[in-house]
């Protein structure tokens, strides 16, 4: 296969990856306006629940009762981060509301020394405190309070850790894109019943609403999947990671260009300190050479191939 000869390509396919899911939250901002919250989860997760089965439709039979109850869990913590996220997006900006889900990366290993008692390292502690630093430039504003926008987004960050956490534990020996798949339809059917409970079904929409529900389910769930799993497969660990951060770099760059967003200096210096909590949580800094203590090697770092269902 040429990627294999070719980590070039490897690499501009996370890169894809990143841009796609960066994109998507001003093509989700957007959205929003014209489609309930709800609605358009359920139409996006119906959506990559599709292109999921009939991608990997010969995977089907190894279907069982297991796959539902592990993938159940997933989907109830994804659809609970996406929830989170998309109110919180509703309240929010989409610059703030990328970084704020980023830092879902440093609470990662926190979640593993609460619920598999691997304990953080330094790398971890100081990736922590930048990120709470990092949080307060962006959140807070000059009185000290923060939106409501904001608060939801970091609620979406700590569900994320939690669903990396649940798919670390049940991928196992289990074939991953049918977990994939039965969390997306687990997703796809809370979401249409909240809907159906709380929400309004909108009778009519725009084409350019359309084409954001297609790029949203098909791409940015879909298609940038098959990138990273493509990606991560031709590309070193720590420069796949921070590849795949810049998913929140790109964030703030299209909804500077495409929302028309002012970023201040504060919100600025935020970002820059999440981004660096990100990558000490993830890489520990060995791309600069850096040595790390064998017994700190593992943790801190989003596990290969389990962020890959969440976007």
């Amino acid at each position: 296969m040429i990627l294999k000869h070719n980590s070039g390509t490897a690499k501009l396919a996370l890169l894809g990856a990143a841009f796609i899911w960066g994109s998507s939250f001003v093509v989700m901002k957007n959205t929003l306006s014209a489609m309930p919250t709800f609605y358009l989860l359920a139409i996006r997760f119906t959506m990559a629940s599709a292109l999921i089965a009939v991608l990997f439709r010969k995977h089907l039979r190894h279907l069982n009762r297991e796959y539902w109850k592990a993938g159940g869990i997933m989907g109830l913590l994804l659809l609970g981060a996406y929830v989170s996220q998309t109110f919180g997006l509703a309240g929010t900006t989409p610059s703030k509301n990328a970084f704020l889900t980023a830092v879902y990366c440093v609470i990662v290993p926190f979640f593993y020394w609460l619920f598999l008692r691997k304990r953080p390292d330094r790398y971890n502690i100081a990736a922590a405190i930048l990120c709470i630093a990092g949080i307060g430039f962006v959140s807070l504003n000059d009185d000290m309070s923060i939106l409501p926008g904001d608060l939801l987004t970091l609620l979406c960050g700590f569900l994320y850790a939690g669903h990396i956490i649940a798919v670390a534990k049940f991928s196992r020996e289990k074939d991953i894109f049918m977990l994939t798949l039965v969390q997306f339809v687990t997703a796809a059917v809370l979401a249409w019943v909240f809907g159906f409970v709380s929400e309004p079904f909108p009778a009519v929409w725009s084409a350019s609403t359309t084409g954001s529900l297609f790029y949203l389910g098909i791409f940015a769930t879909g298609i940038a999947l098959l990138f990273q799993n493509i990606g991560q497969k031709y590309t070193e660990p720590t420069t796949a990671s921070i590849l795949l951060t810049m998913e929140s770099v790109f964030g703030v760059i299209c909804s500077v260009l495409f929302y028309h967003e002012q970023v201040t200096a504060r919100m600025l210096m935020g970002f820059a300190l999440i981004f660096v909590a990100t990558i000490c949580s993830e890489t520990k800094f060995s791309f600069l050479g850096k040595k790390v203590h064998p017994a700190s090697e593992g943790m801190g770092k989003v596990p290969t191939g389990t962020e890959e269902e969440m976007r």
